[in-house]
């Protein structure tokens, strides 16, 4: 695959970089937000990619076969770093040791198969879906000795971060001087789901560009269906019981999910958010919007009429003040159980 097809849609977007990277305006710090599935690793890499480039064209593309480019192309160019949450597993016996290049193999090996992943597919390749992935001390000074030698091919460095929001204040302070005053040539490049977790210590060192959503047909290329197969097994028993007020069933179902990793629920809540919003749009007859699969598709058919103006907005914000508390800690079993009785007044509405 060729750096050019590794980015779906974000034409204007990319434009915009090209164009700062030939006028010399890319800033030395640059974090990209935006919704989930928009593809920020993926314009992040090619940005990378092209900030490496020996022999750029005069829109600002690189080129695609100097040395550099065949090298960043299987993300293997001596001055392209990545950072990234981990968990300690049986790979790391000490927290002084932890850094991101006990998984760099598996890293590159995500990022070229596609760059539309979230942390739970990460997780799932560290073989870690049950625990927290995080940034350890330990990254700060690794990313200080890499940034502080010399270039290797005499151009940029670039170092891409992955989830900033998952660095404590301590990891995120010991990095502070070097955003401040980066060697010369030194580009971060970072990449958040949830900017709002990020220290402001590491924001107000950083100028901040939004990645727009896909349109639903490059929604499509860009993330192959997964297997949600469980996540929709429980909302639908979720909107059963619930409409059936069956107030014991749904505590039942509350434990179930308390017993997953922090992860597993933040991402079937999102999946949630997800299945209001479509389902929502279901009721508008335009399937041109819609992404959902014929197995979605098949109980929409009958829920979607539940889901109106009345309710869709208050249940969207149960599901993320749920998805924020898992978030924050609290008791994952008073979080879903306390939306289970959110959801049995919402539906009657």
């Amino acid at each position: 695959m060729s750096q050019q097809e590794t980015v779906v849609g974000q034409q204007a977007l990319r434009q915009r970089l090209r164009a700062d990277i030939v006028s010399g305006r890319v800033p030395h710090a640059l974090m990209f937000t935006g919704p989930e599935g928009a593809g920020k690793l993926a314009v992040a890499v090619e940005l990378a990619r092209t900030l490496l480039c020996q022999h750029l064209s005069p829109e600002g593309e690189a080129c695609g076969v100097c040395t550099s480019c065949r090298m960043a192309a299987k993300l293997e160019h001596p001055d392209l770093h990545f950072a990234f949450p981990i968990v300690r597993g049986t790979r790391i016996k000490d927290a002084k040791d932890a850094t991101s290049d006990h998984y760099i193999k598996e890293w590159r090996a995500r990022v070229l198969t596609s760059p539309y992943f979230d942390l739970n597919d990460w997780l799932s390749d560290m073989g870690a879906e049950n625990q927290q992935a995080a940034y350890y001390v330990a990254e700060a000074d690794n990313i200080r000795r890499k940034l502080m030698l010399k270039s290797n091919q005499g151009g940029r460095k670039v170092m891409v971060i992955w989830l900033p929001e998952k660095m404590n204040a301590e990891t995120a302070n010991a990095l502070l001087k070097l955003f401040e005053e980066p060697p010369a040539g030194t580009h971060f490049i970072m990449v958040s789901q949830e900017a709002d977790l990020v220290l402001p210590t590491i924001l107000s060192r950083t100028q901040r560009m939004l990645v727009p959503p896909l349109t639903p047909e490059e929604h499509r290329e860009a993330h192959p269906p997964k297997d949600e197969s469980l996540h929709m097994e429980l909302f639908i028993e979720l909107m059963r019981l619930a409409y059936q007020r069956k107030v014991g069933d749904l505590r039942e179902w509350s434990e179930r999910l308390a017993a997953m990793g922090r992860e597993p629920q933040k991402a079937f809540l999102g999946f949630c958010q997800r299945m209001v919003r479509e389902n929502f749009i279901y009721n508008f007859r335009l399937p041109q919007l819609l992404t959902l699969t014929p197995e979605q598709e098949a109980f929409s058919r009958n829920f979607a009429r539940f889901i109106n103006e009345r309710n869709v907005i208050p249940l969207t914000g149960e599901l993320t003040r749920a998805q924020n508390e898992i978030t924050q800690n609290v008791n994952p079993r008073m979080v879903f159980f306390d939306l289970t009785l959110k959801v049995i007044v919402l539906l009657k509405q």
